[in-house]
């Protein structure tokens, strides 16, 4: 009834912080799924990595 399922999209350089961010947010929420993903890219000689992840969760309040 008051329930609203709800989505939170987190984007970071670093694996570590992607973690960090997402034990942080869904330490108090009902987390229905976490899609995640890795997006590589090159830039001249440099790797570029982009680690996402979308947090689908219900909303109580």
């Amino acid at each position: 009834m008051g329930d609203n399922m709800k989505v939170k999209v987190f984007d970071c350089d670093c694996e570590s912080d992607l973690e960090e961010n997402i034990n942080d947010f869904i330490a108090s929420k009902e987390v229905v799924d976490i899609k995640y993903q890795v997006s590589i890219a090159t830039y001249g000689e440099e790797q570029l990595y982009c680690f996402s992840a979308m947090i689908i969760y219900i909303d109580k309040g």
